[in-house]
């Protein structure tokens, strides 16, 4: 799994600098208005209203069902993360089905050995991916609502069992539940991400692509949650210099911004974009990968029938 890993890592990062060019530059400025406006929703979410009224909504469902907020610590920075996520994919929603899908759109049509060309861009790869990005982002919810329901789950079965009055207990249930959560999420999220490769590399799209992608995930889960963590701290890294460069700053300075600080936050957006695209050709490498493994199993099935039939 690791020397996997590592060789689809190096093929994504040659590929990258194969063609620098026009991924630093088309690409990366195609992604620029997503990546700022995510960025810059640290600054917006903080003081909007929509932040508070989505952790209200959560706890409420979550001291409707049983769970005692108020003496679980990690449960109630579950939440608080949660309602984070959420409110930051609704500010930037319209630049997701946008510029995001766009970029990812150019990036496999470049991929794919043919010349850069905007309008066949649009025509040819950004529909279907429209499309089944749509049906991932319902996917993912659902993934969410099942990862919070069995957590729920388990936390009134104990109770019923009367292991609520034990801390031990409770934080074996707690650890357990943040962990299967993860797990279930992360999984949702590499399939759509296969997915949108997948709806752009052949011809289907939607709910289609997701199905093909679970059939290509199967037996390499474990290289896709690896390039998938890799990538996402990449990001996250990138987000949190910019909290603290440009929003700790902005808040420290009263709401007063310069051109430094301006200039220094287009420079990290922009570094943003590029890991971005990365991303994209990370998991175009991961879906030729899962595509040629799963040709050879094919393959492999074939001959062992036919030996079967010859016997």
């Amino acid at each position: 799994m690791e020397k996997e890993t590592s060789n689809i890592l190096r093929k994504s990062i040659y590929t990258f600098f194969q063609s620098y060019q026009h991924l630093t530059t088309m690409a990366a400025i195609l992604a620029f208005p997503y990546s700022s406006y995510l960025l810059l929703s640290q600054l917006f979410i903080p003081s909007s209203h929509v932040l508070p009224s989505i952790h209200c909504q959560l706890k409420a469902i979550s001291q409707a069902m049983g769970f005692p907020l108020s003496s679980q610590y990690l449960f109630t920075l579950l939440i608080s993360k949660l309602s984070q996520t959420i409110s930051s994919s609704i500010f930037v929603l319209p630049f997701t089905f946008s510029f995001f899908l766009i970029t990812k759109s150019y990036v496999f049509h470049l991929l794919n050995q043919q010349k850069p060309d905007l309008a066949s861009v649009l025509s040819l790869y950004y529909k279907p991916l429209l499309v089944t990005h749509v049906c991932n982002f319902i996917c993912l919810i659902s993934a969410n609502s099942t990862a919070f329901s069995l957590l729920f789950f388990a936390f009134n079965l104990f109770e019923g069992f009367g292991f609520s009055s034990s801390s031990q207990w409770i934080l074996f249930v707690l650890v357990s539940g943040f962990l299967l959560y993860s797990f279930i999420v992360a999984n949702a999220f590499i399939i759509c991400n296969l997915a949108l490769v997948s709806s752009a590399m052949e011809e289907h799209s939607g709910f289609l692509a997701i199905l093909k992608a679970c059939v290509l995930l199967r037996g390499r889960t474990l290289t896709g949650l690896t390039l998938a963590v890799v990538v996402n701290l990449a990001l996250a890294a990138i987000e949190a210099l910019f909290h603290c460069r440009v929003v700790r700053a902005y808040h420290g300075a009263g709401g007063l911004t310069g051109f430094p600080m301006a200039l220094e936050g287009i420079l990290i957006a922009y570094l943003y974009s590029v890991f971005v695209v990365v991303d994209t050709i990370v998991s175009f490498m991961f879906f030729k990968s899962c595509k040629t493994g799963w040709l050879i199993d094919q393959q492999g099935t074939c001959s062992y029938r036919i030996e079967i039939m010859e016997e």
